[in-house]
């Protein structure tokens, strides 16, 4: 298969190495030829780590390298049978780069866009055919994360689903088909492991390491809320919320908190930027001292924990009642996009039913909030007493 790659930055580079050590030929497409040659650079490196650590030879670093060819015109992408786009979040660029595609690749050619959140529908609109148009969502970094969300759009041919679905399947991921709403799985089901830990913090109950440490020795997430917005950036996290906050018409499920706009805007990004919710070295290294793990209140711990959770909870069973994807998908979602230590809805099971409705009454009763609304089908389920698996 030959594969067109458009945009070499750190997610496109690492597609093109996912689809290079597949067996596919890729073309690697940036309009900046200094950003191909750091690609190459960077690819170069990455490989040469591989062998160092014996998960590769010399034969295998050659031939991933070999299956990858740095272009810098659109039209030396002629020849493909599946081009992914993985640029700028913005949908007019998107939209732009990918008529002009069109006009060079063959009518069977597949297009599709790494976005993350941007309706997959109104790309494809840009298109003569959009039949042709799909999402296909890899997380970062490429190579090493299992999951990738395949979306298709209500323009999107049966045809195409089911070849990009193989197609990602033998590139050795694994696949959850979304439906295209705003934060596709991932990205929409994650936004109370955020949201509900910043309101946690602005109600003054705990402090971000607080927090932290709760949802780590408690939940045991291999990094705490606060941790994870540095690590991904502030900006960008925020962006993130506030574009699925405003998609959702402004559902307060999904709505931002100011303390992370206010962090934003004051230029605290994280380990980027040296400074966010902690303080990190010129390597990124966390060196700030209230990020020490220390003795903490155990019930105080607990109440952050099942606050979070139930929210995380219910933000899945939701996506399941609107049938966003099924709920072996939502769950492998989790656990190989994000890497959360459990499934969200196998969780619930373990949990009980009933605890989750308990849970989210309570939230409800004590702020009376749309936000702490009980997802209809957990509530369903609780009184048939019926669970996810079981």
């Amino acid at each position: 298969m030959n594969v067109g790659i458009i945009g070499s930055g750190t997610m496109g580079s690492g597609i093109a190495q996912v689809a290079a050590t597949a067996g596919c030929k890729v073309k690697l497409y940036d309009t900046n030829q200094a950003a191909l040659d750091k690609a190459k650079v960077s690819l170069e490196n990455i490989l040469s780590r591989l062998i160092e650590k014996e998960r590769i030879d010399s034969v295998e670093k050659e031939r991933i390298q070999t299956n990858i060819s740095y272009v810098d015109s659109l039209k030396d992408l002629s020849d493909s049978d599946l081009t992914i786009e993985a640029i700028i979040e913005n949908l007019d660029i998107k939209q732009k780069v990918f008529s002009e595609l069109e006009s060079y690749v063959s009518d069977d050619c597949i297009i599709a866009s790494n976005t993350s959140s941007l309706s997959i529908a109104s790309i494809a609109a840009s298109l003569r055919k959009p039949e042709r148009c799909i999402g296909i969502h890899f997380f970062n970094p490429a190579p090493l994360m299992k999951l990738v969300e395949v979306i298709p759009a209500i323009q999107t041919s049966k045809e195409v689903l089911d070849i990009s679905v193989k197609t990602i399947s033998d590139w050795k991921k694994v696949v959850a088909v979304a439906k295209d709403t705003p934060g596709f799985i991932v990205n929409r089901v994650a936004r109370p492991f955020y949201g509900e830990s910043l309101r946690i913090y602005e109600e003054g109950i705990a402090d971000f390491s607080t927090i932290d440490w709760s949802l780590k020795s408690l939940g045991g997430f291999r990094m705490g809320p606060f941790e994870l917005m540095d690590f991904i950036g502030n900006d960008v996290n925020y962006t993130v919320t506030e574009t699925v906050f405003t998609a959702f018409y402004f559902d307060p499920r999904y709505k931002p908190a100011f303390t992370q706009k206010r962090f934003a805007e004051a230029g605290y990004l994280g380990r980027k930027s040296g400074k966010g919710y902690y303080d990190y070295d010129e390597n990124g290294k966390l060196v700030s001292s209230n990020a020490v793990e220390r003795s903490q209140d155990n019930e105080l711990a607990k109440q952050i924990f099942n606050r979070v959770l139930v929210m995380l909870i219910n933000e899945a069973a939701d996506a399941l009642f609107l049938n966003i994807a099924s709920a072996e998908d939502i769950d492998n979602a989790m656990t190989k996009g994000v890497n959360y230590p459990k499934g969200l809805l196998a969780w619930a099971d373990e949990k009980g039913i009933d605890w989750c409705v308990s849970k989210m009454d309570k939230l409800y009763n004590e702020y009376h909030e749309d936000r702490y609304r009980c997802s209809p089908l957990l509530r369903n389920m609780n009184k048939e007493n019926r669970t996810f698996f079981n």
